[in-house]
């Protein structure tokens, strides 16, 4: 996969960035193509090997149909998540690793979903804060939104799945 100077990116686990340079470097005494990417949330410039484009995820914006299937998810109502915080930790970050949007979705729906039974652990704090941040990075850019108005969405979207899985235990008892 090649990108190009300008084009927005997605690096798994930190969000949109944006493409600002293609040169050859050498790294441990070689000489590589990389990619020179700013992330846009905080301006850090991060160098990505062309051959490890694959091993680190980066993948270009998904477009408008994953943005729709996203917001599906995030208010289905569906919990899919271990009980033991430390296997649903692995299985979060197993699934935050990938870099998928819709993966990440479905560690803010869960993550959403434990939270308002009992309090989340610090890791998972971060992991969800981390989650709801690339989601909505990525709706703002795809849907050319603000953040703000990205952020209402989302919250929209897991408000929604929370009275769906209310109403679904009311009729349960």
């Amino acid at each position: 996969m090649t990108f190009k100077i300008g084009q927005k990116v997605v690096y798994p686990n930190h969000g949109v960035t944006v493409v600002e340079e293609i040169a050859t470097n050498t790294i441990d005494g070689s000489e590589r193509t990389c990619y020179h990417l700013r992330l846009l949330s905080s301006n850090s410039k991060v160098m990505v090997p062309k051959d490890n484009l694959d091993l680190v995820g980066l993948r270009p914006l998904c477009e408008i149909r994953e943005i729709k299937a996203v917001l599906s998810i995030l208010e289905s109502g569906k919990f899919d998540a271990q009980k033991d915080w430390k296997g649903r930790y692995k299985q979060n970050v197993e699934k935050m690793k990938t870099g998928r949007i819709t993966e990440v979705a479905e560690v803010l729906r869960n993550l959403k979903f434990v939270s308002q039974r009992k309090s989340l652990s610090f890791r998972e704090k971060k992991m969800y804060e981390r989650a709801r941040h690339f989601i909505v990075s990525e709706l703002a850019h795809v849907k050319n939104l603000t953040e703000r108005d990205a952020e209402v969405q989302v919250e929209r979207a897991l408000s929604s799945s929370l009275a769906k899985r209310a109403k679904a235990g009311q009729l349960a008892s």
